[in-house]
């Protein structure tokens, strides 16, 4: 009895050591569920900061795919956040915030991205900007034009240090006039890799208006934008930051990849606001979007 107690002694020490091994994946990133004995345990459910100095909590942060794909890297930025709402739109009774719309439609794309294949990185994952803040970046609850700036070249400057293959920008549109709505997406023209940029922006319009059944109101450069950026100093840049060339002082590091940036819905459109604010709403939104990134990087 002595010696068959050792030896069941013995063997549960060995299994709990091996277990004690599998609490942690090949990153040291401690994983709940790996008490397991799986010699290849998933860990991409695990969230990772891209490395990058001052950023918010929850920016820039890489997700590896759920499921077997090609490994590309998607760049995703849920435009606005935090103390920037974008446009407010809705009704009286319920009040839309381009900035919330904008996260739940990435997040929800980011999803069926990673279930397809595609590590993603997002510029956030929270109701922040994508920058840590100082008392100077803000004056009575609103950003300052040089902190907007700043922003936008830090989304940038995440779509760089992920790899990104692809730059998706999502924000939603606004007009005075409340029976406007529709879908545009825009692309920056000024660009090596400009035909590109054209391809994936007339992919994720084409599959947009396909889903919603949206006005299609084209595919545009964004010089041809009214307001190219969130800043006023912005018309004398002429791009949108996170998707136009190089110009010294301005934008130092600009984004390397094919990029667009898409208006899916107008949020002062009562109909078009209570779809991007809907759950259901937004997958639909969530599942043109992918479509058109897939056709886009595959080439289909």
């Amino acid at each position: 009895m002595p010696l068959l107690r050792i030896a069941l002694v013995l063997a549960l020490l060995v299994t709990l050591a091996f277990a004690a091994i599998r609490l942690f994946d090949p990153t040291g990133v401690l994983v709940a569920t790996a008490i397991k004995l799986d010699p290849s345990p998933p860990a991409t459910s695990v969230a990772n900061h891209v490395l990058l100095p001052d950023l918010e909590s929850g920016a820039c942060m890489s997700l590896a795919a759920t499921h077997a794909g090609s490994g590309q890297t998607v760049f995703i930025d849920p435009g606005h956040g935090g103390l920037d709402p974008g446009v407010v739109g809705g009704t009286a009774a319920h009040q839309v915030l381009e900035k919330d719309a904008t996260l739940a439609v990435a997040l929800r794309l980011s999803d069926l991205l990673r279930a397809a294949g595609y590590r993603v990185v997002m510029a956030r994952t929270q109701d922040t900007t994508v920058i840590k803040l100082s008392a100077s970046d803000s004056v009575y609850g609103s950003l300052t034009a040089s902190a907007e700036h700043r922003d936008l070249a830090a989304r940038a400057a995440c779509a760089n240090a992920a790899g990104a293959a692809a730059l998706l920008s999502i924000h939603f549109d606004a007009f005075g006039d409340p029976s406007v709505g529709g879908t545009e997406t825009f692309y920056d023209a000024a660009r090596t890799f400009a035909p590109a940029s054209r391809t994936l922006a007339t992919a994720v319009q084409t599959a947009l208006v396909a889903a919603l059944g949206t006005a299609d109101r084209g595919v545009w450069t964004d010089d041809q934008l009214a307001a190219p950026t969130l800043t006023s100093s912005g018309s004398t840049y002429n791009h949108l930051i996170e998707l136009g060339p190089m110009s010294a002082g301005w934008v130092d590091a600009p984004s390397q990849m094919a990029g667009a940036l898409v208006e899916p819905l107008f949020l002062t459109n009562p109909t078009e606001a209570r779809l991007a604010s809907d759950p259901s709403g937004q997958q639909v939104l969530a599942a043109a979007l992918e479509a058109g990134l897939v056709k886009f990087l595959t080439g289909a």
